[in-house]
């Protein structure tokens, strides 16, 4: 696809423009409306696609639990069934369309791999995640940052407490949850590890408060956000701090999103995975 086309509709998930701009910009793009009309299944996410691993896989155990501390905030529990003794725990934050099937199937990859996870929903005080996509960023839009900090610490300290669990909590985060990573680092020391994809970078003086090992993913035609790469490399360089960055060259932004037919990188999501899974084993366990 032509990559004008992709970095479009990255702007226009991203809030640069409304429905209506994107689509006139969309059909001049490719031509024609009919064009337009054919594109837009490629580039929007295909939640048929969601069941990489099934919520009754026979490996998990899923419910919706209740956060305390946070009024209305819910999130999605998964534990692996055969695992004994206590195990690492993992937060898992979604991208700025709410906790959406998508991320639903992730957080059940992560219990796979050996650890409680929990998909957190940072729109539940709001209602929840509808199935709109576009309202779920205009309800993302709508949260302070001092909720979605908020919400992530109450998270932390719930999976911290679970008595079967071991203690340690990491976090992982695409996108919108990328960047909800890098500010949990720096507002809880009781992250423990932080997996951040393609996400915003907190601000380089704040850099000095994290406690937490970062594990960094960013996509090589991503430069809306990795623009933000060389100034909060130096801050963790300076520092001190235990980190590593990797950039996929070729890949887009939500490379890792496999109902997204238009950026999804199977290599660069394959590689990047088992980065991630290895270093919250290395850091939680």
């Amino acid at each position: 696809m032509d990559q004008r086309i992709i970095d479009l509709y990255d702007h226009f998930t991203h809030g640069g423009m409304n429905r209506r701009a994107f689509l006139d910009k969309l059909t001049s793009l490719a031509g024609s409306a009919a064009a337009a009309a054919a594109l837009l299944p490629i580039l929007q996410n295909d939640y048929a696609r969601a069941d990489t691993v099934d919520e009754k896989d026979p490996r998990i155990a899923a419910t919706t639990v209740d956060i305390p501390g946070v009024q209305g905030l819910k999130g999605y529990l998964v534990r692996p069934k055969s695992a004994g003794g206590k195990l690492p725990t993992v937060l898992v934050i979604h991208e700025n369309r709410g906790l959406n099937p998508h991320i639903k199937d992730v957080t059940r990859r992560v219990a796979t791999e050996g650890f409680i996870a929990l998909g957190l929903d940072y729109l539940s005080p709001m209602g929840g995640t509808p199935a709109d996509e576009d309202k779920g960023r205009e309800m993302i839009g709508q949260l302070k940052q001092p909720d979605v900090i908020a919400a992530g610490k109450a998270a932390v300290a719930y999976l911290k407490a679970l008595p079967d669990g071991n203690g340690k909590v990491g976090a992982v985060g695409f996108c919108w949850g990328g960047g909800a990573v890098n500010n949990l680092a720096v507002a809880d020391p009781d992250l423990s590890a932080g997996v951040a994809y393609y996400g915003a970078q907190p601000k380089a003086e704040d850099v000095p408060k994290i406690k937490a090992a970062l594990l960094l993913h960013y996509a090589g035609l991503d430069e809306r956000i990795n623009a933000g790469i060389p100034a909060y490399e130096a801050a963790l360089k300076h520092a001190g701090k235990t980190y590593e960055l990797y950039v996929y060259e070729g890949a887009n932004h939500a490379f890792n999103n496999d109902t997204n037919e238009a950026r999804y990188d199977k290599a660069a999501a394959d590689l990047a995975w088992n980065r991630t899974v290895a270093f919250l084993k290395k850091h939680l366990g």
